[in-house]
């Protein structure tokens, strides 16, 4: 089945199956191309000054030394800036991160998520061959029978992540990887936009979760 086509089965189950979507507005933030432009002009030596205070918990270089916390190195700065916003205004919430966004201006918040964009990607780690094999199938082909688009026609062929929303995957911790999704099929994270990534974790078994997370662990 094609990519186009699995796309409009995904949009055609948002819209039937109101079940599985909350009708709660999952974020505050709408790109407007002012808005894209405001974090497109971020300045990355600001940036690189704030990111001092958040090397405990996601790595000097943006490669998080700890499991339960996100390497930021290589996201799409539209992504951080969202995610931080979302932070502040408890569209999305963290014991921790929720205090610290709310600190950030909204022009500190694109310098972070800016310079955060110019690092490299988390190295390439060794993973779990079987894991990798059968998340492999899910993450390039999806599945139609229950409505599963691949992974890589959003988050593309090597885990880079696409245009503003849609963050790279490529050697994110597996622990974040698997809690993130796995909140996201509770509804305990509920920031998804048209709510695309619960519709799709509700599909997952846990199982599932964790092989992907190993699968995008290796890409580089």
């Amino acid at each position: 089945m094609g990519v186009l086509k699995m796309k409009k089965l995904l949009l055609s189950a948002v819209l039937i199956a109101p079940s599985l979507v909350i009708a709660e507005s999952s974020s505050k933030i709408a790109w407007t191309p002012e808005l894209l432009n405001f974090v497109k002009q971020g300045n990355a030596d600001k940036g690189k000054q704030l990111a001092i205070a958040c090397s405990g918990c996601h790595g000097e270089n943006g490669v998080s030394p700890m499991p339960g916390y996100p390497s930021l190195a290589g996201q799409l700065a539209t992504y951080t800036y969202k995610q931080l916003r979302d932070y502040a205004d408890n569209s999305r919430s963290h014991p921790l991160m929720s205090s610290v966004a709310a600190g950030l201006s909204e022009q500190d918040t694109a310098d972070l998520a800016v310079w955060f964009s110019t690092l490299a990607l988390p190295p390439q780690k060794k993973a779990d061959p079987k894991s990798i094999q059968r998340a492999k199938k899910l993450a390039t082909r999806g599945e139609s029978k229950r409505i599963l688009p691949p992974c890589s026609s959003c988050h593309g062929t090597e885990g880079q992540g696409e245009v503003m929303d849609i963050p790279a995957l490529a050697g994110q911790q597996p622990e974040y990887f698997s809690e993130t999704l796995k909140a996201y099929k509770t509804g305990d994270r509920s920031n998804d936009v048209y709510s695309r990534m619960r519709l799709i974790a509700k599909q997952l078994s846990e199982e599932e979760i964790d092989d992907l997370a190993q699968y995008y662990l290796q890409l580089k």
